[in-house]
C-alpha cells in the first residue's frame, strides 16, 4: 500500500482537529471542584418521620455553618467525584454535568434561590436527627448534629459511636468523636478538620467546650466518611 506523505497525514490530522473544535463551539464547559459530595445524597433508603412528629428547622447560625463548609457556586459544577453540582453542595445528578440539567439550574442560580435548596435539603439530615437522637438537644446542638448527618449521611451518623455518646447526654466526649470523622477516600481533608471545629463550637453555644483528656479506652481512631465507623 502505498504510503502518504508526511505532509499530507499532517493536514488530515489538522483538519480532523478543526471540524472536532468547530461541533463543539458554544459546548458548556464545566469547573471541577475538589468538593465532597454531602453523604446525605448518596442513600437510596430515607429516614420517615413518625406521625405527630414535625420538622423542628434549623435556625440561622446553624444554616451559616452548613453555607460556610460547603460554600456557594451560582453555576453547574462537577464535584471530586464527578457528580454535577450546584449552589450549596446541591446534587443535581450522579453522573457529571453535560448540559442536559433542568433548565432552571442552566442559567444558573441566585443566593436566595441557594439557600432555598439548601433548607430543603436539609430536611432529610433533620428527620435522620429527629428520629435518631432520644434526648433533648439545645438549638445549637441540633444544628451542629444536622450539619454533621448531611456531611456524612444518616446511616453512619446512626451506627455512630457520637450518636450513642449523645443519646446517653455524655456530651463530653462528643468533640473527641466529631474529630475522628476526617477522612474521605483514605485522606485526610483539612475541610473536614475545620467543618468538625465548627460543629464542636455549635454544639456548645454558649457553654464551655470540654478540654479534657480522653478516656484511655476511649477510641479515636480517624474515620473514612465514605465508609463509616466499623
Amino acid at each position: 500500500m502505498k504510503r502518504l506523505p508526511y505532509i499530507t497525514l499532517s493536514v488530515i490530522a489538522a483538519a480532523v482537529a478543526l471540524i472536532w473544535a468547530c461541533r463543539n463551539i458554544g459546548s458548556p464547559v464545566y469547573l471541577s471542584v475538589d468538593k465532597i459530595t454531602a453523604g446525605i445524597f448518596l442513600e437510596e433508603e430515607r429516614a420517615v418521620l413518625p406521625p405527630g412528629v414535625e420538622l423542628r428547622g434549623i435556625y440561622e447560625k446553624g444554616l451559616k455553618l452548613t453555607k460556610d463548609s460547603e460554600g456557594f457556586r451560582n453555576h453547574l459544577y462537577n464535584d471530586a467525584a464527578r457528580y454535577c453540582t450546584i449552589a450549596y453542595g446541591h446534587l443535581v445528578k450522579l453522573a457529571p454535568c453535560d448540559g442536559s440539567e433542568p433548565s432552571h439550574f442552566l442559567d444558573g442560580v441566585t443566593e436566595p434561590e441557594g439557600a432555598d435548596l439548601l433548607r430543603d435539603d436539609m430536611e432529610t439530615a433533620e428527620t435522620v436527627v429527629l428520629t435518631a437522637v432520644d434526648v433533648e438537644l439545645t438549638d445549637g446542638q441540633y444544628a451542629a448534629l444536622c450539619d454533621f448527618v448531611y456531611n456524612v449521611g444518616g446511616g453512619n451518623f446512626r451506627s455512630s459511636t457520637l450518636r450513642k455518646v449523645v443519646n446517653r447526654k455524655a456530651f463530653g466526649e462528643v468533640p473527641f468523636q466529631l474529630r475522628r470523622w476526617v477522612k474521605a477516600g483514605g485522606r485526610e481533608f483539612p475541610g473536614l478538620k475545620t467543618r468538625r471545629e465548627r460543629e464542636i463550637e455549635l454544639f456548645f453555644e454558649n457553654m464551655t467546650i470540654p478540654r479534657a483528656v480522653p478516656p484511655a479506652d476511649m477510641d479515636l481512631t480517624p474515620i473514612d466518611i465514605r465508609e463509616g465507623e466499623s
